[in-house]
């Protein structure tokens, strides 16, 4: 597994995809960062919070996690190296985890830059850090979810590409479940109303952008993680079976 998620890392960290993705996030946070002290001036507000910024970030954060996890396995069949990743005396959910870990490490790197920020703030002003690591926590598992899902979108396309459009389609429908659940037509069937909320991952990490923590919510986003990486293994293991 060790050897996977280091491959995995070397082809990150050894070219600019890692550099340019973590650049772009903090570009992006700092526009975030940026627009919220502005709004300091055009409003009464005295104070801004940074897990305003995390929630917000989330509808941008949502076009780079699929090119993140584009390549997990639709680039080793693009570039020809699939036989090999199937021959090798590694397990398949060694492999899986692996790759995954990799992504996850990325993730992190991207995510390490913007505690610059806080401390600044921390410095010239007041930071609630029990509402910071709780926005952190929930950015995280929110992040670790659509990881596990962009890896078995991946593992079930032929072109990198195409799996980053259908990764933005379908992480983009999961933003917006919530807001669909709640429209006139389908508050008229309770059950489907409900059976849609189940999946909503928006209004889950709300609660940690408020500073909660909830079991509950803790348990959905670890529980998505271990379904999607599971039918990963299933997909990649059908695969290699079909192989021979």
């Amino acid at each position: 597994m060790f050897s996977i998620f280091k491959k995995e890392l070397q082809s990150f960290f050894y070219t600019p995809f890692a550099y340019a993705l973590a650049s772009l996030f903090m570009l992006l946070f700092t526009y975030m960062f940026a627009t919220s002290i502005a709004k300091l001036e055009t409003s009464n507000r005295l104070m801004f919070s940074f897990t305003e910024i995390f929630y917000d970030l989330l509808f941008f954060f949502i076009f780079l996690i699929p090119i993140i996890t584009m390549r997990s396995f639709a680039d080793e069949r693009k570039l020809g190296t699939e036989v090999l990743l199937m021959s090798s005396p590694l397990s398949v959910g060694k492999i899986v985890i692996g790759k995954y870990l990799a992504n996850i490490t990325v993730f992190l790197f991207m995510m390490l830059g913007s505690v610059f920020f806080p401390i600044v703030t921390e410095m010239n002003g007041k930071v609630v850090v029990s509402q910071l690591i709780c926005a952190y926590i929930g950015f995280f598992a929110w992040g670790a979810m659509f990881i596990a899902l962009g890896m078995l979108i991946s593992s079930l396309t032929e072109s990198p590409i195409t799996a980053a459009i259908i990764g933005e389609i379908v992480m983009f429908a999961d933003l917006f479940i919530d807001d669909f659940s709640g429209t006139a037509f389908i508050s008229q069937y309770p059950k489907l109303q409900s059976g849609l909320n189940a999946f909503a991952a928006q209004p889950r990490f709300a609660y940690f952008s408020q500073g909660f923590i909830r079991l509950s919510d803790l348990v959905f986003f670890a529980s998505a993680i271990i379904v999607f990486i599971a039918w990963t293994y299933i997909s990649i293991e059908k695969r290699r079976w079909n192989r021979g």
